[in-house]
């Protein structure tokens, strides 16, 4: 069965050969992942909880994937690394299950190992999720213009020297920091996922400040991941790095209030 199983540190990796395998993923759960693991084609599929978060965010894929016949289920983020397929898998521990894996024996409290034995029999998917488009919109707040971006895959060239906040989780993509971000912003704004195993959640900003940009989090309690609007509209900042900082920006003062004064 392990030629059946596909590490993916991130979903948007996902490609052809993705069809009607059982994927292992580090990305959160929420709804755009769901909706690229059901367009690749993934016969079942396990996510990151990322915390659960504000209105459940972090799992609204996986219990939204039973809709389509998709066993899916969510692994708590103190367990594994989020970013991290491999830790998922070898150290992961299942704490949300959508209605699909539970026919299956899936359940809270198990090892991820075993949910991937049981999910050898997962029927495929009966359709798929709609495509789930991610923002992309400009806002100004106050003389500052800032880019909204519910997905850090979504960030390029044309971000450079931009102010972007993303809605993706702050944990470095495979350990990798060449992939904390694609463009040289002013400043990177992510969800910090529950912090998770060893603070991964947040572990872009440390990397980000080596690249001189100015990073924080907020927190998963006080915006939805991959949710930019979100972000902006209720996060309150749970970490930053030190070229932040620099900034003026301060733990638990509300994100859209530290760039205000910007």
């Amino acid at each position: 069965m392990a030629d059946k199983i596909q590490l993916l540190d991130s979903i948007t990796d996902a490609t052809a050969s993705t069809a009607g395998q059982i994927v292992v993923s580090g990305s959160h759960g929420g709804f755009y992942p769901a909706a690229v693991a059901s367009g690749a084609g993934a016969r079942a599929v396990l996510f990151n909880d990322a915390g659960i978060g504000l209105e459940q965010a972090g799992v609204a894929g996986v219990l939204a994937l039973a809709d389509i016949g998709m066993a899916a289920a969510g692994v708590d983020c103190q367990s594994c690394e989020i970013g991290s397929a491999a830790d998922t898998l070898e150290n992961g521990v299942i704490s949300v299950v959508n209605t699909v894996a539970k026919t299956l024996g899936i359940m809270a409290g198990m090892p991820v190992a075993t949910a991937i034995s049981l999910l050898e029999t997962a029927p495929m998917p009966q359709g798929k999720l709609p495509p789930h488009p991610e923002a992309r919109q400009s806002v100004q707040i106050g003389r500052v213009s800032v880019e909204l971006l519910d997905s850090a895959s979504l960030v390029g060239p044309q971000d450079s020297g931009k102010i972007v906040i993303t809605g993706s989780h702050g944990g470095l993509i495979g350990g990798n920091p060449a992939r904390a971000i694609k463009a040289p912003v002013r400043i990177a704004v992510f969800n910090d996922a529950g912090f998770g195993k060893g603070n991964i959640g947040i572990s872009r900003l440390p990397a980000l400040d080596v690249r001189d940009i100015a990073a924080v989090t907020v927190s998963c309690q006080s915006a939805r991941i991959g949710d930019a609007k979100s972000a902006l509209g209720t996060g309150v900042i749970s970490a930053l790095n030190t070229a932040a900082q620099a900034q003026g920006a301060e733990i638990d003062t509300p994100l859209a209030a530290w760039l205000a004064m910007l």
